[in-house]
């Protein structure tokens, strides 16, 4: 199995939601590999949700997968409730050490790139971590902002909005 690591912005909501891009095209990983649009079209949910790309460590499942003009978006849930490295994953990802997904797939079709890495065309995707350091400087974990925060963001609205009306 072939495993890409990609810094990307991940988010994860109070409940565990996470989304995020796990492929920017466009661009190379850092060795040199990149993954053309359309290789994805055959990627199935749910994905298994790692960590580091540890089989023996699952922390959730991706649900939607989906090819965008920019690259390949995932959304999943952490299992927060149920899995207690789950929360602890949750915490690492809103401090900011977990910002990265990576992706864990079977190369289908491609071709070697003049100077190293490939260009696949083609690719089975088994699953996609989370990870610290990801190999594509693109993948990145995308939503993971807390509810308080949000409440608190919409109470602050309510207040400016109150005062504009007093006006």
């Amino acid at each position: 199995m072939d495993r890409l690591f990609l810094e990307t912005k991940i988010m994860a909501e109070d409940d565990g939601a996470v989304s995020g891009i796990a492929w920017k095209f466009g661009s190379g990983d850092r060795i040199g590999d990149w993954i053309e649009p359309g290789a994805f079209k055959a990627a199935q949910v749910p994905l298994p949700m790692l960590f580091g790309h540890d089989q023996n460590d699952p922390i959730g499942t991706w649900d939607t997968a989906e090819e965008k003009a920019d690259g390949l978006h995932l959304t999943g849930k952490l299992l927060t409730e149920e899995v207690a490295r789950a929360r602890e994953v949750r915490a690492l990802v809103r401090s900011g050490a977990v910002r990265g997904i990576s992706i864990g797939f079977i190369t289908r079709k491609a071709a070697a790139r003049p100077g190293g890495g490939r260009t696949i065309k083609s690719l089975e995707l088994l699953e996609a971590s989370l990870v610290t350091l990801p190999m594509h400087p693109g993948a990145r974990v995308t939503s993971a902002k807390s509810a308080v925060r949000a409440l608190s963001l919409a109470a602050s609205l309510q207040r400016a909005t109150a005062q504009l009306a007093k006006r």
